[in-house]
């Protein structure tokens, strides 16, 4: 990509045993240097399994002169493990905040990790609420996936300080955006963007290759959309997909299959097609542009159907 030369790339591998580390074809961990001082791990393309452990997230860290910010901590006590040890072969200063951007298990299962470690956990001013109330469901589905003995070995870690609009933090010479968002992919995004470098982490708001989720609302996130891409970033982290995309170029084929979708979905409600005939239709056009299209095309029309039908 054209930002790459004017980086220079660093790729950290850290081995661990295969009863601790994510299970990613190897026993390697990855961590790449996408901009000074930034570094993300790319986690698979895939529903959350026993084999990856949960490590199906982008995550990664901002290191300033004084400190270190996480954000978000993967999918399981494992994938936080990993992640904590990469960190620390690239630094020894202090985690100070792990930001979550928001209450999906592959983005959260970790916290206990950096809590431990020291760090004040951040998050949407409903994050709470939302993660609260959805805790132990979240454990028994999620432990289906993964494992009882993962699953279980989580303890919910909910925010000690919470964003209702922007929050800055500092990092010593280097301070970071948080910013809160309405309801979109969830009703408890947060974006967070280093000025420094010109890096956005964009959480679930931005999906590449693996197909977007909605958990909140399709109005909601595309209403967004300008706003987001107005941020004067040069490249994004999405959730899911490649560790770093040049930006704003990286949300058009997100923002393409949303529209997609919406369009379908209200020309079916305007002819008075059910849902249960429209959701095998609507974004079928998208279908070979994502992964995991299949698992989750039908959800999204779904949600999305029944927030459409009452505008």
């Amino acid at each position: 990509m054209k930002y790459i030369a004017a980086f220079f790339k660093t790729l950290f591998i850290v081995a661990f045993a295969a009863s601790t580390m994510p299970a990613k074809g190897s026993d390697a961990f990855n961590l790449e240097e996408i901009a000074p001082g930034v570094f993300v791990h790319q986690g698979r393309i895939a529903e959350m399994s026993r084999a990856n452990q949960g490590d199906i997230a982008n995550i990664g860290f901002v290191v300033g002169e004084e400190a270190v910010a996480m954000v978000d901590s993967g999918g399981s006590v494992p994938v936080g493990e990993a992640a904590l040890a990469a960190l620390r072969q690239v630094t020894d200063k202090p985690v100070r905040y792990l930001i979550n951007t928001h209450m999906h298990p592959d983005h959260v299962f970790g916290n206990q990790v950096f809590k431990e470690a020291g760090a004040t956990v951040v998050g949407h001013r409903r994050l709470p609420a939302a993660l609260g109330a959805r805790a132990d469901f979240y454990k028994t589905s999620i432990g289906n996936q993964i494992g009882p003995e993962l699953a279980g070995a989580v303890d919910i870690t909910l925010p000690d300080e919470t964003v209702a609009d922007e929050m800055r933090i500092d990092l010593g010479g280097r301070e970071l955006v948080i910013k809160a968002w309405q309801t979109a992919h969830t009703d408890n995004d947060v974006t967070v963007f280093d000025p420094a470098t010109k890096t956005l982490f964009a959480g679930d708001l931005v999906f590449m290759e693996h197909l977007p989720v909605i958990d909140g609302s399709i109005t909601g996130w595309l209403d967004q959309t300008a706003e987001l891409e107005a941020i004067p970033a040069e490249r994004v982290v999405p959730g899911h997909g490649p560790v770093s995309a040049p930006w704003p170029e990286a949300i058009e084929p997100q923002t393409t299959y949303l529209e997609t979708l919406a369009a379908d979905l209200r020309a079916a409600i305007a002819d008075g097609v059910p849902l249960a005939d429209a959701v095998e239709t609507a974004g079928q056009s998208e279908s070979g542009k994502w992964q995991l299209f299949d698992f989750y095309n039908g959800r999204n029309a779904t949600a999305a159907f029944a927030e459409l039908e009452w505008e």
